[in-house]
């Protein structure tokens, strides 16, 4: 059998586009040494499998800066990559007191059980079905627009432009952010920048391709988000950056 990383994305139907950034799987994951985790702005509910076939539910707190992998020996993991807006109206809770980290959720959450991590399209079409099923009948527009602008335009917008957009106020846009994610709009702008950035790195385009200042504050934006330089991250010396190295797939 191999022991080769294997890698799997589905992107969500559109119904559920506004809450779900995708599915992925991730098989062999102990065979996969010194990886580096790096801040993508997405929301990670992880169901994972461990070497020695135990089961863990974990909702994942936003990253904000490189950190290497748990030394947890997983063997398999699917995950239902969120998008913020989910929190209010899907999860129904906030993340802010456990960024950079996560909580361990019941191990019978949402109906899931070990057994759902041997088919990732089964897996997939049970998810979709539960978050179908918990879908809001009303959703306030401004936090819908807000997200769409921000994601749209690559975290390269200020608040004060979304204020101007969307009609809500920058204390209560920032507000939100914090109650939410427990980081500010700006810093979470920041990693999408970063993520944006992530295409053009890989493609060997060591120059900033978005709105950077100038070269030193890019390199120093990607060194602080991924701990190394341009040139070191498209090296991917060892494929430490997993993020980076499926990134082109999803």
């Amino acid at each position: 059998m191999s022991n080769e990383l294997i890698y799997q994305f589905i992107k969500p139907e559109k119904s559920l586009t506004d809450f779900v950034y995708g599915y992925s799987s991730l098989q062999n994951l102990s065979t996969f040494k010194e990886g580096v985790i790096i801040p993508n702005g997405k929301i990670d509910l992880l169901f994972c499998k461990t070497t020695d076939n135990q089961f863990q539910i974990v909702l994942m707190g936003l990253e904000t800066q490189p950190k290497t992998m748990p030394e947890t020996e997983f063997s398999t993991f699917f995950a239902i990559s969120f998008n913020p807006l989910a929190l209010e109206y899907i999860l129904h809770q906030s993340i802010a007191e456990f960024v950079n980290s996560g909580k361990e959720l019941p191990n019978n959450f949402w109906d899931f059980s070990i057994a759902d991590l041997d088919d990732f399209e089964e897996f997939c079409a049970k998810a979709s079905q539960k978050i179908k099923s918990l879908l809001p009948e009303n959703i306030d527009e401004r936090k819908r627009k807000l997200f769409q602008l921000i994601f749209s335009t690559h975290g390269e917008i200020t608040v004060k432009d979304l204020s101007e957009h969307i009609f809500w106020s920058e204390r209560q846009i920032n507000r939100y952010f914090n109650k939410q994610l427990g980081i500010s709009l700006k810093y979470y702008c920041k990693i999408l920048r970063f993520q944006a950035s992530l295409h053009h790195i890989k493609d060997g385009n060591l120059f900033p391709q978005l709105n950077f200042t100038d070269q030193s504050h890019f390199i120093k934006e990607i060194k602080k988000l991924s701990g190394v330089s341009p040139k070191e991250l498209f090296k991917n010396q060892n494929d430490r950056f997993l993020q980076f190295l499926v990134y082109h797939t999803s």
